[in-house]
């Protein structure tokens, strides 16, 4: 398949893309300034995300489209409204852990124990999804990981959930970036969540 990664230079996009070259998609890396250091196997497409005019015409032709920005930086309607002009019927999108519920109709991220540092970006998270779930006409996905995510092992070995936050056996709710990649890869080749949010746990 043909995939528009953007975010392809951050610590997720770079998994992502590690993934899907090693199924053998073609990957384009969608970037507002094109790197210097540009991994075999990657087609850079210097695009502003935020902006549809400049984003649509890079998107063409491509089976899919993931988004694995920062929500701080990204602009919902923007994203939407290009990968629609563009004729691409799946977006797939990087979520969080803040806006899975810890209790019915409470989000982790209004939990006392929250970190304050973290709770912009939360929230732009909480929004962007809101602005999914409102729209009509987009086959759209959004992967949430689990509280603790961060670099790590690649072993296949995770659970999937819906709307509420997942934690092991002793507690801890956790996720390594690499087998994060493998759930949304997954989800690119055998779609199981269209229209939907999903979370991946240990």
């Amino acid at each position: 398949m043909k995939i528009a990664l953007i975010g392809v230079t951050g610590r997720v996009g770079s998994r992502l893309a590690t993934e899907l070259l090693s199924r053998g998609h073609a990957v384009a890396g969608i970037a507002l300034r094109v790197p210097t250091d540009v991994r075999a196997g990657i087609t850079v497409l210097q695009a502003d995300a935020t902006d549809p005019n400049s984003l649509a015409p890079r998107l063409v032709g491509h089976d899919a489209v993931i988004s694995a920005s920062r929500f701080v930086t990204s602009d919902a309607d923007a994203l939407v409204t290009a990968v629609k002009t563009a004729g691409v019927k799946r977006l797939l999108v990087v979520g969080g852990a803040g806006s899975l519920e810890v209790a019915p109709g409470k989000a982790l991220m209004d939990t006392d124990g929250f970190p304050e540092a973290f709770k912009a970006e939360a929230k732009a998270g909480a929004r962007f999804l809101e602005r999914l779930r409102s729209e009509p006409d987009l086959d759209w996905t959004f992967l949430s990981p689990s509280a603790d995510f961060a670099p790590g092992e690649r072993t296949g070995h995770f659970r999937l959930g819906g709307n509420q936050l997942l934690s092991d056996a002793k507690g801890k709710s956790h996720i390594s970036m690499e087998d994060f990649a493998i759930a949304m890869v997954d989800e690119v080749e055998q779609p199981a969540h269209s229209r939907q949010r999903f979370t991946v746990g240990y």
